[in-house]
């Protein structure tokens, strides 16, 4: 096996049950989402689903709620 097929998978790749767990959410729960197109961006190579932490983090950023100022 040649050195670049033994190094570890960037920090900023995660699996989808990883995201699942962070998002509070399940597995099927995930799958759905990326089926209905409504969940967070995701590379598929093959049959192999992988996200960016950095992606999930700009997904969550662009669902922020501000609370409503009150007078």
């Amino acid at each position: 096996m040649s050195p670049s097929a033994q190094r570890p998978l960037a920090e900023d790749v995660a699996m989808p049950d990883e995201v699942a767990e962070a998002l509070g959410i399940t597995p099927a729960a995930l799958t759905q989402m990326r089926y209905r197109k409504t969940g967070p961006p995701y590379t598929s190579v093959g049959y192999r689903i992988r996200y960016r932490w950095s992606q999930i983090e700009e997904y969550l950023a662009e669902r922020t709620v501000q609370p409503a100022v009150k007078p």
